[in-house]
């Protein structure tokens, strides 16, 4: 059986542009959703709200257990806990966990050309500015498994 070219070169190989505008979409509702976090993204997040030496009142206020993962929180809209409501910044944006960091690049809105189509209606970052080279993709998405 000879290998699908889809797995060895993906649709983006020559890469894929974005830029992030800020607009705080990737960050709010509507409705619930999740942004897992690990020990150390929560530790580095509560330092950033200057809660170091209260990690575990960080973790009553902040996040959430689904299952056996940990999530952050998010306003009754759907928003992070962590955009701000009258800017639309976030305010831990240089400690964010790696869900936010990678974004646009998730498996599921590179997965088909579709699937980024999706993911650049509600972003206006997505095929603007910067183009991100295959590898640096690829990057990424590793990091988001």
């Amino acid at each position: 059986m000879e290998p699908d070219l889809n797995e060895i070169v993906p649709w983006y190989s020559s890469g894929l542009a974005f830029e992030c505008t800020q607009c705080g979409n990737c960050c709010s509702g509507p409705g619930a959703g999740y942004v897992w976090v690990n020990e150390q993204e929560v530790r580095s997040l509560a330092n950033a709200m200057g809660m170091s030496d209260q990690l575990d009142e960080f973790e009553r206020k902040f996040t959430r257990r689904v299952g056996t993962r940990v999530s952050l929180v998010e306003y009754s809209d759907g928003d992070c806990i962590f955009l701000d409501p009258n800017s639309r910044t976030c305010s831990v944006y240089e400690s964010r966990p790696v869900q936010c960091r990678t974004w646009p690049f998730w498996k599921s809105t590179v997965n088909t050309p579709k699937d980024w189509a999706k993911a650049a209606k509600g972003c206006p970052g997505c095929n603007q500015g910067k183009l991100y080279a295959l590898q640096e993709i690829q990057v990424a998405l590793n990091k988001d498994e």
